[in-house]
């Protein structure tokens, strides 16, 4: 999810509509379960998560979405978003195999599993706990809050989008 349409193939853009239906599934999901997130999420440490949010008690959700095995299995950058939340999903699509999700390369003992369409998700496995320290949580919460009112003013008013961070 996030590369500019203009420059992507017929196949990737087909693809970011996928990942973006098995978005909406999830934030459908985590609303009805009072977690509120933000799609393409900038880290501090350059890496964008898919979706972040935040559960009734204060404590961050990261979902990384997934909608092929080739981009599964290619992505060795996924532990880089484990330093920034207490939970940590993959979100897939039904069809997408989840079997390479169960070897120790994708920590499963860490990792939760949600499959997705554009309409609903089910936690086929929850996410264990991994609290993050205080202060690095309240940083990433204001961080994240502030992102999502930016944007929110953004589409209100297009001029202040130009202003601020990420």
């Amino acid at each position: 999810m996030g590369d500019s349409p203009a420059t992507l193939t017929a196949e990737e853009e087909a693809a970011e509509r996928h990942a973006q239906a098995v978005a909406r599934g999830i934030a459908r999901l985590f609303a009805r379960n009072d977690i509120w997130c933000l799609a393409e999420m900038p880290l501090r440490n350059g890496r964008r998560a898919d979706l972040m949010g935040i559960d009734p008690k204060g404590q961050i959700v990261i979902v990384e979405i997934k909608v092929s095995r080739a981009d599964l299995l290619g992505d060795a950058k996924w532990p880089d978003y484990l330093d920034f939340c207490d939970r940590f999903f993959w979100g897939l699509p039904p069809e997408l195999d989840r079997a390479p999700l169960e070897t120790e390369t994708f920590l499963p003992g860490t990792c939760g599993v949600i499959v997705a369409d554009g309409y609903d998700a089910e936690i086929l496995r929850p996410a264990p706990l991994q609290p993050l320290a205080a202060a690095r949580r309240k940083v990433e919460v204001e961080r994240l809050a502030r992102t999502a009112l930016r944007r929110q003013l953004a589409l209100l008013d297009p001029h202040v989008g130009r202003w601020g961070g990420a």
